[in-house]
C-alpha cells in the first residue's frame, strides 16, 4: 500500500521512508455532550448539548487547510472529533479515510496529532524523544539504521538538528524554548511517518519570528505530500496567507466557508463581498482579521443574515458535496487500510524502549535520586548511631523496645519519603502518557512494567546503602538467612510504598489530590503498624485491620527474622525474665514459624498495588476532551 508521492517538491525534500497519500472525508458529522448542572439549573430543559452542527468537509493531500473561528466556535472539538481523541460525547455522521469507513485503532497508525501543550518528557533529549516515538510508531520491520536516518532527516526538516542533544525540560521552567518545543511535538508525530496530521494552534503563544519558522516547518510537511490540518487563532496575514484552503466556523459549531484561500486570499474575499450587505475589505487589511470581524454574530444580527445558512445554499457547499462523495468512495483496485497487529512493535519491543525512556529520564533526575539517597543514607547513620550496637546488648525490656521502635520509625521516614518522592513524577509522566498512549504506540502494561522496573532497580541501591549502614552499626548477626531476610523485607517495603505512591497518583486527578490521600491513609498504617499499639492490645474487631497494613507485616519479617528465634533471657521489670522469642510473640504476637506466610505477603503487597496501578493509568483518564 505504501508508495512514494512523485512531486517534484517531495524529491526536493527527499523521505527516506515511504508512506501512503491519505484524504480524509466527513458528512453530516454533530458532536453533543451531556447538558453541563450550571445551564440546567438557568432553566434549559435540553439533556444534551450541541457542539457541532451538520459539519461537513474534507482535507487532501499535500494540500494544507487551517481551521478558524472565534473563541467557541468548535476548532479544536471538531479537530478532537475527526482525530479521534475525545473521551466524551457522542458523535454522528460519517468519516472515512480515502474512501473507507474510519476505524480509530487504524487510523491512530496513519495519523499524527500535534497538541497546543507541547507535552514531552522533560528529563531526554529533542533525539531521544524523536528516536523513542519512531522506535514505537514505525513497522515492525524497519531496520535500525533506517529508523536513525528518517529521524536525522525529520531533525532536519524541522530545523531541530543544531539542538538534538539539549534536555527538552518543563515549560517555562527549563529546557527548550516554546517555539523549538513547538517544532519537536510537530517532530515526534513526523518521526511515525503519518499520512494525516492535525495541528492544534501550532503558533499559539509564539512572536511572529518564532511563529514563520514553525510555519516553513508546517509548509515542509504539507510538500512532502501529507495531508495537515492546523487550528489557527487570528492568524497574522503572513501565516493566514501560508495555507492553501480555510474551513472557517462561527460560534455553535457551524460551517460558514469551506474552500480555497486563493492567490492573496482572493478567492474568500470574493464569496464574502457577494453577499448582500457585507462590506469590502479595506486595502492592506488582514482578509484574516476581517474575515473574523464581519462572520461575528453580532455582525449577523446588524446585516439580518445567518453565514452558516447561505453556505448551505451555496455552489461552494454543493462542490464540497461532490468532493465529499468523490473522496468518500474507495478507488477502484484499492483496499483498506489494514494492520496484523494493534501496535506497531511486539510487547517485548514496546518494554524494552519503554524502559529505556525510563532509564534515561531517572538518570537525567538528579534532585530525585539523590534526595532519596542522602535521606536514606541519613536515616541510616542517624539510628545506627543513636542505637550503635543495641542488638548485640539486648538485656532489659527496654532494649526490644528501643530496637523495634528504630525499625519502625526508618520504615515510616523511609517508605513515605518514597510514596511522597515518586508522586510529582509520575504525574508528570502521565500526561506525556495520555498523548503516547492515544498515538497507539503502546499498551499501558509495557508503560506500568518499564516505570515500576527502573523504580526497583533504585530501590534496591537504596536498600543496599540503608541495610549495609544500619545493619553494621545496630549489630545484628552476621549469618546469611538473617542478612538476606533483613535486605529482602526492607527492599519489598520501600518497593510497595513506592508503588503505593505510583497508584495514588494513578487514582486520583493530580499529585496534589495524591497528596492529601497520603496523609490520611499513612496516619492510619503508622497507627496499625502493631508498635504504637501491639495487635495483642488492639481491639478484637479491629485487628483485621492490622492485617492489611502493609508496614505492619514489614516490621513482623524484620523484627521476627533478627530476634524471633533468640532464646536470650530478657529482663522484664516488676515480672518474671523471659526469653526473647517468648516476649516478642507474647507481647507482639510475632511468631518466627509464621515467617513464610510474611514472606509471600510482601509479595501479595507489591502485586496488588502493581495491578491498581496499571488498571487504574489504563482505565481512569483524567485529562477530559
Amino acid at each position: 500500500m505504501a508508495v512514494r508521492n512523485a512531486s517534484h517538491r517531495e524529491k526536493r525534500k527527499g523521505m527516506v521512508m515511504p508512506f501512503q497519500p491519505l484524504s480524509l472525508a466527513f458528512n453530516h458529522v454533530n458532536y453533543y455532550v451531556d447538558m453541563p448542572a450550571e445551564m440546567k439549573s438557568e432553566g434549559i430543559d435540553e439533556d444534551r448539548l450541541q457542539l457541532l452542527h451538520d459539519a461537513s468537509g474534507a482535507f487532501r493531500p499535500g494540500v494544507l487547510t487551517a481551521l478558524i473561528g472565534v473563541s467557541g466556535a468548535g476548532k479544536t472539538t471538531l479537530m478532537d472529533v475527526l482525530a479521534g481523541r475525545k473521551t466524551g460525547g457522542y458523535i454522528e455522521g460519517s468519516i472515512s479515510i480515502s474512501g473507507y469507513p474510519k476505524n480509530q485503532t487504524t487510523f491512530a497508525r496513519v495519523s499524527g496529532y500535534c497538541e497546543q501543550n507541547d507535552i514531552h518528557s522533560p528529563n531526554v533529549t529533542v533525539y531521544e524523544s524523536l528516536l523513542f516515538s519512531a522506535w514505537l510508531r514505525l513497522p515492525s520491520d524497519v531496520n535500525t539504521q533506517t529508523r536513525k536516518m528518517f529521524v536525522e532527516e525529520i531533525m532536519e526538516l524541522v530545523e531541530l538538528k543544531s539542538i538534538k542533544d539539549a534536555l527538552v525540560g518543563l515549560p517555562g521552567i527549563n529546557g527548550l524554548s516554546i517555539e523549538q518545543r513547538k517544532r519537536l511535538t510537530i517532530a515526534v508525530e513526523l518521526v511515525a511517518n503519518p499520512s494525516i496530521i492535525f495541528m492544534d494552534e501550532p503558533t499559539s503563544g509564539l512572536d511572529a519570528r518564532a511563529a514563520a519558522i514553525v510555519m516553513r516547518t508546517v509548509r515542509n510537511t504539507v510538500d512532502t505530500g501529507r495531508t495537515v490540518v492546523c487550528t489557527i487563532h487570528q492568524p497574522s496575514i503572513d501565516i493566514f496567507e501560508a495555507f492553501d484552503e480555510l474551513f472557517l466556523m462561527k460560534r455553535g459549531g457551524q460551517v460558514i466557508y469551506a474552500g480555497p484561500l486563493g492567490y492573496h486570499s482572493q478567492q474568500l474575499i470574493e464569496y464574502f463581498e457577494a453577499i448582500p450587505g457585507v462590506p469590502r475589505i479595506n486595502d492592506g487589511c488582514n482578509p484574516a482579521t476581517w474575515m473574523l470581524e464581519i462572520s461575528t454574530p453580532s455582525y449577523e444580527a446588524q446585516l439580518g443574515i445567518d453565514f452558516s445558512e447561505i453556505y448551505a445554499n451555496s455552489t461552494l457547499y454543493l462542490n464540497n458535496q461532490e468532493l465529499i462523495k468523490e473522496l468518500s468512495t474507495p478507488p477502484p483496485g484499492s483496499n483498506d487500510l489494514h494492520f496484523p497487529t494493534k501496535y506497531s512493535q511486539s510487547f517485548f519491543v514496546q518494554c524494552k524502549a519503554c524502559f529505556w525512556k525510563q532509564y534515561w529520564s531517572y538518570w537525567r533526575n538528579p534532585s530525585y535520586n539523590s534526595t532519596r539517597f542522602f535521606f536514606t543514607i541519613s536515616i541510616a547513620l542517624l539510628f545506627g548511631l543513636i542505637f550503635l550496637n543495641k542488638a548485640k546488648n539486648i538485656k532489659k525490656q527496654q532494649d526490644v523496645w528501643d530496637l523495634l521502635g528504630a525499625m519502625y520509625t526508618a520504615v515510616m521516614f523511609l517508605g513515605t519519603q518514597n510514596t511522597m518522592g515518586v508522586q510529582p513524577i509520575v504525574d508528570i509522566e502521565r500526561t506525556v502518557l495520555y498523548r503516547e498512549r492515544a498515538a497507539g504506540m503502546y499498551s499501558t502494561l509495557t508503560y506500568a512494567i518499564s516505570q515500576v522496573a527502573v523504580e526497583t532497580i533504585y530501590n534496591a541501591i537504596q536498600t543496599t546503602l540503608f541495610s549495609v549502614i544500619i545493619y553494621s552499626l545496630i549489630g545484628f548477626e552476621w549469618r546469611a538467612a538473617k542478612v538476606f531476610s533483613f535486605y529482602y523485607f526492607m527492599l519489598v517495603c520501600l518497593i510497595y510504598y513506592t508503588l503505593y505512591g505510583m497508584m495514588i497518583v494513578a487514582l486520583t486527578p493530580s499529585f496534589q489530590v495524591a497528596a492529601i490521600c497520603n496523609t490520611f491513609f499513612l496516619s492510619i498504617w503508622n497507627t496499625f503498624s502493631g508498635f504504637v499499639i501491639p495487635r495483642t492490645q488492639i481491639p478484637i474487631w479491629w485487628r483485621w485491620y492490622y492485617w492489611l497494613t502493609p508496614n505492619a507485616w514489614t516490621l513482623y519479617g524484620i523484627a521476627t527474622s533478627q530476634l524471633g528465634d533468640e532464646n536470650a533471657e530478657v529482663e522484664i521489670p516488676g515480672a518474671e525474665n523471659m526469653a526473647l522469642k517468648e516476649l516478642l510473640k507474647k507481647t507482639f504476637g510475632y511468631d518466627h514459624h509464621f515467617l513464610p506466610v510474611v514472606v509471600i505477603v510482601h509479595v501479595a503487597w507489591v502485586l496488588l498495588f502493581l495491578f491498581v496501578f496499571s488498571y487504574g493509568i489504563k482505565f481512569l483518564n483524567f485529562q477530559k476532551r
